[in-house]
C-alpha cells in the first residue's frame, strides 16, 4: 500500500519506487532554487538515511551563498551521494508494541544522528 509517498508493506516501510526514478533522473541543479527543492524531497526521506545532515550539509551550504554560483566537483560528489543513498534506501522494519527500543546517538560538529532499533533491525534514523 502506497501511504504518503512510502510503501508500507508486511515487509517494512520503504521509498515510493516512483520517487526513486524521478531522483535517479533528476538532472544537476542549475541555481541555488533548484538545489533547495532538491532538499525538501531528500528530507521528507530523511528517516531513511543515515547521516543525512553529512551527506546535505555541503549541499545546503550552497543555498546559503550570496556569491556567484559556481557548480564544482565537490558539490557534484555531495548530489550524487545523496541520490544513491535515496535511491538505495533500506526498508524500515515497523515498530512492535512490547518488544525493547534500542537507541544508537552520535554527535559531531556538522550534526547530531540517532538509530532507533528493535531486534536488531532499524526501525528510523535521525539526524540534524
Amino acid at each position: 500500500m502506497i501511504f504518503l509517498g512510502h510503501v508500507v508493506s508486511d515487509q517494512g516501510v520503504e521509498v515510493d519506487p516512483r520517487t526513486t526514478e524521478a531522483v535517479e533522473n533528476r538532472p544537476k541543479p542549475l541555481t541555488p532554487s533548484d538545489i533547495s527543492s532538491f532538499l525538501g524531497l531528500a528530507g521528507f526521506y530523511l528517516m531513511f538515511m543515515e547521516v543525512f545532515s553529512s551527506v546535505v550539509a555541503l549541499l545546503t551550504a550552497l543555498t546559503k551563498m550570496k556569491s556567484m554560483f559556481e557548480w564544482t566537483e565537490a558539490w557534484e560528489k555531495s548530489f550524487q551521494t545523496l541520490k544513491e543513498r535515496l535511491t538505495s534506501a533500506p526498508v524500515l522494519t515497523l515498530p512492535k508494541c512490547g518488544e525493547n527500543d534500542t537507541v544508537y546517538c552520535d554527535a559531531a560538529r556538522v550534526g547530531l544522528g540517532c538509530v532507533l532499533m528493535q531486534s536488531s533491525k532499524v526501525i528510523d534514523y535521525a539526524s540534524r
